[in-house]
């Protein structure tokens, strides 16, 4: 791998690793403050929307200008967001007006984040060497997701709300190590027409095996996702505290960044596509585990094998995404990528809320297992052509 793609290793893990944080610790404090499931799932929901309304925008962004300038622009941009969350948190009296703007604040710079950071993988890499560097790329990113749970927990109990003004400090390194990255060649014009704006949608609509690589994750994460969870299940069913909730939330991360390692280091890989069903299995199994457990060290172990199911999903995924797209494509392709991987992680932890509030959390984390088993039984059946699929490399011939 060429060295500048190390600078990006390192200024997402910082970047990581203050997502990471600032999620435990606003679930944590809300929660707390509040005792409201409901301002849990308004935290997501505050972060889908800008999703939903700017994707057009970014994608066609991040194919017009510099990825590298959008990437330390985001970074700066967070870094700000970060001070005024810090700010409204030390507050006397919490506004939860001004938090959840705030929060809605962040959800738009991750929305032109994601695509211009997953763009700028084949710019930086040859194309030998996308499935490795998302490999590596991901893997980096949660071993800093990993840390970021169990730093915030321990965190919160030693210097408690005084973590935001720590997380922005960290964003802030975060916008000067993007700096570290090399000049990069000038992007083509992109037209401003409304066909030009909406390519990337229409690609994927075209392009089964993208659609399918992107639908899956969409519909699975959305109706399984427990995530949100957490601060409940940590509080009222296994009676532990916030370390032990840091644990909890890097559970996932941590099963990431073993079977990340092991990818990285792997060479070719033969039949993608039944593996990549193979762990959407695994992966709606753990969550059926973690849902019936009262047991910490089996919540624990649920999670970690939820986390690892999705690593390898998720690299084969994003590997096929980047392989079947032109690289003119790429900003806008990712941007429709972003609204579903986004989308659905928030939407889950919407659902999971708001559920919850309604049939309690256990119930809700066991009927989220059984429909990611029908999503990816039914995901099989429609997207033949992906459940098929040999090497990774073959979703260039769908270009």
């Amino acid at each position: 791998m060429p060295i500048h793609f190390f600078f990006f290793l390192a200024s997402n893990a910082l970047k990581s690793l203050v997502v990471a944080m600032m999620s435990v610790a606003l679930g944590w404090h809300l929660y707390q403050a509040t005792g409201d499931p409901i301002h849990l799932a308004m935290i997501g929901l505050m972060q889908i929307i800008p999703v939903f309304v700017f994707f057009f925008a970014t994608g066609w962004v991040v194919d017009t200008f510099s990825r590298k300038k959008i990437l330390i622009f985001c970074a700066a941009l967070d870094a700000i967001v970060l001070v005024g969350i810090s700010s409204a948190m030390l507050s006397e009296t919490l506004n939860l007006t001004v938090l959840f703007s705030l929060i809605f604040a962040h959800g738009s710079v991750m929305a032109l984040y994601f695509p211009s950071s997953q763009a700028i993988i084949p710019n930086i890499v040859s194309e030998e060497q996308i499935r490795q560097a998302i490999a590596l790329s991901s893997t980096t990113s949660n071993v800093a997701r990993t840390a970021g749970p169990v730093v915030a927990g321990v965190l919160i109990a030693v210097i408690d709300l005084h973590i935001y003004t720590l997380m922005t400090l960290l964003m802030s390194v975060a916008a000067i190590s993007y700096l570290l990255l090399p000049k990069l060649p000038q992007l083509s014009a992109t037209s401003r027409s409304w066909q030009s704006i909406v390519g990337g949608l229409r690609f994927v609509i075209s392009n089964s095996i993208v659609l399918g690589a992107i639908a899956l994750d969409l519909f699975i994460v959305m109706l399984g996702s427990v995530m949100v969870l957490l601060p409940i299940y940590a509080s009222d069913i296994l009676k532990v505290g916030p370390e032990e909730l840091g644990i909890l939330r890097a559970m996932p991360a941590f099963g990431a960044v073993a079977v990340g390692v092991l990818l990285a280091k792997s060479g070719e890989m033969r039949q993608c596509g039944h593996k990549l069903f193979v762990s959407l299995f695994v992966f709606a199994a753990s969550i059926i585990l973690f849902g019936v457990s009262t047991n910490f060290w089996l919540s624990v172990f649920a999670l970690f094998v939820y986390g690892a199911a999705d690593m390898v999903s998720v690299n084969i995924r994003l590997s096929l995404i980047q392989i079947a797209t032109p690289d003119n494509l790429r900003g806008r392709v990712s941007a429709v990528n972003g609204i579903f991987i986004s989308s659905s992680n928030e939407m889950g932890d919407v659902r999971s809320g708001a559920l919850t509030a309604l049939i309690g959390p256990v119930a809700t984390a066991i009927v989220g297992g059984i429909m990611a088993v029908g999503v990816a039984v039914a995901g099989g059946l429609f997207f033949t052509k992906l459940r098929k699929l040999d090497k990774i490399n073959d979703a260039a011939a769908s270009r």
